[in-house]
């Protein structure tokens, strides 16, 4: 009989630590900001952003979260079997080979197009319906009716077949410039398409449930949170843009959940003028100490960080040398003092008083935070503390 490995922080080379008590505290924030007639919606998709979404969903159901976002209808499915009984929505787009185990889970989907919609009237009459909330293209142009099909899509719904296979729960659609305040104006036309939508439902006797905004029209637009709001990278404590951040940190604090560890593996030293790593990218300009750290771009720390890259050990920066590797990167330690073999190291996060955040890593590779967090490799192990 196989035993499992119950894994400790003693027992792995790199892992990941999530807050508990800062996801709490992101979750208050956010519930106090919308008031209690606003529903809220956690998104965790992409493994709830790199912090384990079989973790995260049960952090969410305990704090009271209204619903869960999803990408795939298998993400659903798996977060059913860990006990998971609120609403969830599949964000994404589902196959129709699993319409069926949707209907069957009480999982909502998403209806964006006519090709799903006849897909959907496949479906066998049962008495339970599958449940859909409707995308609408209001300017983004990815998923969703456009205006000009409102009357053919009505009188889609509106067939006996339809009526008895669907439920009409939700109606949304997604804002493209939200997390920026200085663009606006776009988000106030999408604001504006979306309400001529609700009042077309409204007026043929549609009441679905009305959401827009995701973590940026959350913050920035409280006229767009309508009957609910999608809170994905804010929930994870780190803003949605920088722009979002310097118009409102003055206002509302989020707390970073999520810290990324490692330990020295090996420490040496090294003549000045030697060269190191692949390639022989960099040469050294002093005799320097050269730790060895047993984490690369498989983990999610990218290529691109070579010899700019910085981690902390013992509250000091180290600087990444030369080539980042597939499972290892070599770091300047000469100038911090007791290092050895099992020293801690942190990649993001926080030690002593310095820091490293996902936003520094994401100017450094020139992309988001959003990618930062979601490349973190799924096999490092997540201790929720």
């Amino acid at each position: 009989m196989r035993v499992q490995r119950v894994y400790t922080k003693e027992t792995v080379r790199t892992w990941i630590e999530i807050d508990r008590k800062a996801i709490a505290k992101n979750y208050r924030t956010f519930r106090k900001l919308i008031g209690p007639k606003t529903k809220l919606m956690s998104v965790i998709k992409s493994n709830a952003y790199g912090h384990n979404i079989y973790e995260f969903s049960r952090e969410m159901q305990k704090l009271g979260v209204d619903w869960l976002g999803v990408d795939s209808v298998i993400e659903g499915i798996r977060i059913r079997k860990e006990g998971i009984k609120m609403p969830i929505l599949v964000l994404g787009y589902t196959l129709p080979t699993l319409y069926e185990e949707a209907r069957e889970e009480g999982i909502s989907v998403t209806l964006s197009s006519f090709e799903q919609l006849d897909a959907m009237m496949k479906l066998s009459r049962k008495k339970k319906k599958l449940k859909v909330h409707i995308k609408i293209d209001t300017g983004m142009h990815r998923q969703g009716f456009q205006w000009n099909e409102r009357d053919l899509l009505l009188h889609a719904l509106s067939t006996p077949k339809a009526k008895e296979r669907l439920s009409i729960e939700g109606l949304y659609t997604h804002f493209a410039e939200a997390k920026n305040p200085s663009f606006s104006d776009s988000t106030r036309r999408q604001i504006n398409e979306f309400d001529k939508w609700r009042e077309f439902f409204s007026v043929h006797g549609y009441h679905p449930l009305a959401h827009a905004s995701a973590t940026g029209g959350t913050l920035l637009y409280p006229n767009a949170r309508y009957d609910m709001v999608r809170v994905g990278i804010g929930m994870y404590g780190i803003w949605p843009s920088g722009e979002s951040e310097r118009a409102l940190k003055e206002k509302i604090t989020l707390h970073p959940t999520l810290s990324w560890h490692a330990v020295v593996s090996e420490v040496k030293e090294v003549e000045s003028g030697e060269r190191i790593g692949y390639d022989f990218t960099e040469r050294l300009t002093r005799p320097t100490k050269v730790a060895i750290i047993p984490v690369g771009y498989w983990h999610g720390f990218r290529r691109t960080l070579s010899s700019k890259g910085r981690v902390l050990i013992n509250g000091r920066t180290a600087r990444v040398l030369g080539r980042v590797n597939m499972d290892m990167i070599a770091v300047d330690v000469t100038d911090i003092s007791g290092v050895k073999m099992g020293t801690e190291v942190v990649l993001i996060g926080r030690s002593k008083r310095e820091e490293i955040t996902a936003g520094e890593l994401a100017k450094f590779i020139g992309t988001t935070p959003y990618e930062v967090i979601t490349s973190l490799n799924p096999l490092i192990k997540r201790f929720y503390v």
